[in-house]
């Protein structure tokens, strides 16, 4: 984590916005949320600025979005943050920061959805529309999206944290989903378009279902199994299977298993922000845990002994 050398404020960004995007200066600035890569602040009704000022990283991560997001916007059913203006980096301040539209709704760890059908429908056909086949110039995923099996090391220390803090109540059952999904034959097909980071903070929520999704700096193309994995997390009981039945083409064996995995280590990782969170370490979100565990139960439930 690297902070930024200023504070962000309201009045630092009326500055740049008196300096770059001058008629959009008079509307009314207030903190949306701070993320871990970038700041949002809401601008008037409709539109935010996203500001880099935890991670080094985020100042790519901005540009990507504001090169790729307004071509692929048009064919998802969601609503997502598309990029309108990119400002540049100034003697006020020295990264590269978007004006945006605003999505409204509740992030799914503090408003997770409730009408499982909806939700399941809602998420398919959105990753239906973006899982496409991406041009050869279209962006890499960072470290996430390669070769389960290569995750290994990663797997094994979050399991062994976790299962010896009692957070995790079966390791072994885990332990099976992960060694399954690690088996499965790689993805044979092009390299889809991802949105590469769909856990609940950034899914957004209204009236029990999926209405929104945000934060889409690592945004890659790979093996669709790395956002499958997302079913299991964001997903209520009983919905994953609808979920499966709607996505088109409907997923293969492989392909599921390969996500089951990825959903192990999504589920690990927020159990581990959500712990921290409780006992308020830096980076911690107490509201990550709930989601994770319970991705954990249904991805165990039909482990045979």
């Amino acid at each position: 984590m690297t902070g930024t050398e200023i504070d962000i404020t309201e009045h630092l960004i009326r500055d740049l916005l008196c300096e770059q995007c001058p008629d959009l200066a008079d509307r009314p600035v207030e903190l949306g949320a701070r993320g871990w890569d970038n700041q949002v602040w809401r601008l008037g009704d409709d539109l935010a600025v996203r500001l880099p000022w935890a991670t080094a990283s985020a100042d790519g991560l901005l540009r990507k979005e504001y090169a790729w997001l307004p071509g692929l916007a048009p064919r998802l059913p969601l609503r997502i943050p598309v990029p309108q203006r990119l400002g540049e980096p100034s003697e006020r301040f020295r990264r590269p920061w978007l004006v945006t539209t605003w999505v409204p709704g509740e992030p799914a760890d503090r408003a997770p959805a409730t009408r499982g059908a909806d939700a399941a429908v809602a998420l398919a056909g959105f990753l239906t529309a973006l899982h496409h086949p991406a041009p050869n110039e279209a962006p890499s995923g960072r470290d996430r999206g390669g070769r389960l099996a290569d995750t290994a090391r990663h797997f094994q220390r979050d399991l062994t944290w976790a299962a010896g803090l009692g957070l995790v109540r079966d390791p072994d059952a885990v332990r099976a989903v992960w060694e399954d999904a690690a088996a499965a034959p790689e993805w044979a097909g092009p390299p889809l378009w991802l949105h590469g980071d769909l856990h609940p903070a950034n899914v957004l929520t209204a009236n029990g279902t999926l209405c929104g999704v945000i934060d889409f700096g690592d945004l890659f193309a790979g093996d669709p199994a790395y956002d499958l994995a997302a079913a299991w997390i964001l997903l209520p009981d009983d919905a994953v299977e609808l979920f499966h039945a709607a996505y088109r083409p409907r997923p293969d064996a492989a392909t599921l298993r390969r996500a089951r995995g990825w959903a192990v280590l999504r589920a690990l990782t927020g159990i581990r922000i959500g712990d921290a969170g409780v006992h308020g370490r830096p980076g911690g979100k107490a509201t990550w845990g709930p989601p994770a565990q319970a991705a954990l139960r249904r991805l165990t439930a039909t482990v045979s002994r």
